[in-house]
């Protein structure tokens, strides 16, 4: 008997996902997968290299394809101040040489850099929040001077309330500002209602993250679900919805409600990450829509790259497919 495409979606997310989530956060099995000669093959599917000259190659690219880009520069848990510090002068390095490719923008911005707070300081044991909003505001400020936008990334629910506040607090100087909510949290409806209203602009995405019953949908459908009811708030709210997501049944939604809400072209636009479904991408973007590229890169890439194995069956079975070539 065939299996469908959702049950097996559902299979997927139900056994597999956490398993390989739980080895995002093993450091053993972190040095083994960085001394693996395959792992760098399959990384460079997702990962647009380690430094700034590769990030500026791959995102001249999208540029030239008619896309846009959304370039996050990889970190997360910064342990010590002077990390949190490199992380900041590493972004404005990135946004001074990403304006030199592209003049200053208004109105939709085709470059933009995207921030992890937990790599500006989030967690560190004292002012950790303050010091992350101070990072955050110094590439924001950076970010003005050039014409880029910045989105302020989402992580596990335990960082929700604390990078939600700082995003209202930088907003009120930079309310172009964006930030990301995640469809499997409960909570994401109502916090998509509170920022739809304050003409945010909001990437929707379903989530990458383990989280428990508790605070998150755990079933695929559910997820699907929950993730088209806040689109659907977004969309009929005041802000700039950014449409994240590879799934076609949320991708076949969007037309009826950009329809209904009555936005045009510059209303929203959709996210995809890199190299993943390009096909649709250039899809997309040949028919006039807004397609931005999530373009990750630097050294910090194990978190990430991970994560990418745990969202889909065909990006696992792709890294599964590339082990066994190596035999």
């Amino acid at each position: 008997m065939v299996r469908t495409r959702g049950a097996i979606e559902s299979t997927f997310q139900r056994l597999a996902r956490p398993t390989i989530l739980a080895a995002s956060r093993s450091a053993r099995l972190r040095q083994a997968a960085e001394r693996l000669p395959v792992t760098r093959k399959v990384v460079d599917r997702f990962v647009a290299g380690e430094t700034i000259p590769d990030a500026l190659y791959a995102a001249g690219v999208l540029r030239d394809s008619g896309r846009f880009v959304t370039v996050d520069y990889l970190g997360e848990d910064t342990t010590s101040i002077d990390d949190a510090e490199r992380t900041v002068a590493a972004y404005l390095v990135l946004l001074d040489a990403l304006a030199e490719r592209d003049d200053a923008a208004t109105g939709v911005r085709p470059l933009e850099v995207s921030l992890k707070l937990s790599a500006l300081g989030q967690a560190l044991p004292r002012d950790g929040e303050k010091i992350a909003y101070e990072n955050a505001h110094t590439i924001c400020a950076k970010a003005r001077e050039v014409g880029a936008w910045v989105t302020v990334d989402a992580e596990d629910h335990t960082t929700t309330d604390s990078t939600l506040s700082i995003v209202r607090d930088l907003r009120t100087e930079f309310d172009w500002l964006g930030t990301v909510l995640q469809a499997y949290l409960h909570r994401t409806e109502t916090d998509c209602r509170e920022f739809a209203a304050s003409g945010a602009r909001i990437r929707l995405c379903k989530g990458a993250y383990d989280e428990p019953v508790s605070v998150a949908y755990r079933d695929a459908a559910e997820v699907t679900d929950s993730y088209l009811r806040c689109l659907r708030v977004l969309m009929a709210g005041s802000g700039y919805p950014m449409v994240a997501s590879h799934d076609p049944v949320i991708i076949d939604a969007v037309p009826g409600l950009v329809d209904e809400f009555g936005r045009g072209v510059d209303d929203f636009e959709y996210q995809m990450l890199y190299n993943i479904r390009d096909g649709e991408q250039r899809r997309l973007a040949d028919a006039g829509n807004h397609v931005r590229v999530y373009l990750p890169f630097g050294y910090e890439w194990y978190g990430y790259f991970v994560r990418r194995l745990a969202e889909r069956p065909a990006n696992l079975t792709f890294f599964l497919r590339a082990l066994a070539e190596r035999r």
